[in-house]
């Protein structure tokens, strides 16, 4: 896969990710981006480690679902390190 590929994939995986967590997250699109990018290399890495399904594929169903898993883990982890900053 590209690195075009792989940035829309990270855009639209981590875009996912703050829909189907509930409340309110912070950040902008380059945060959204940086997010969705972080957690689809994490769930490519634990898909290939746990299931043997990477980032192969930017068409296949497995890639998504692994980027969207590892963008929703990067997402609440960020939201409880900021969460926890906030005065």
């Amino acid at each position: 896969m590209g690195i075009l590929a792989f940035l829309i994939l990270g855009l639209i995986a981590g875009a996912i990710a703050k829909a189907i967590l509930p409340g309110r997250q912070g950040g902008g699109w380059l945060v959204t981006l940086l997010l969705g990018v972080v957690g689809a290399i994490l769930g490519g890495w634990l898909g290939s480690l746990l299931f043997g399904v990477g980032l192969a594929n930017f068409w296949s169903l497995q890639t998504w679902i692994v980027a969207i898993v590892g963008s929703v883990l990067v997402l609440l982890i960020y939201g409880a390190v900021v969460g926890r900053w906030r005065v």
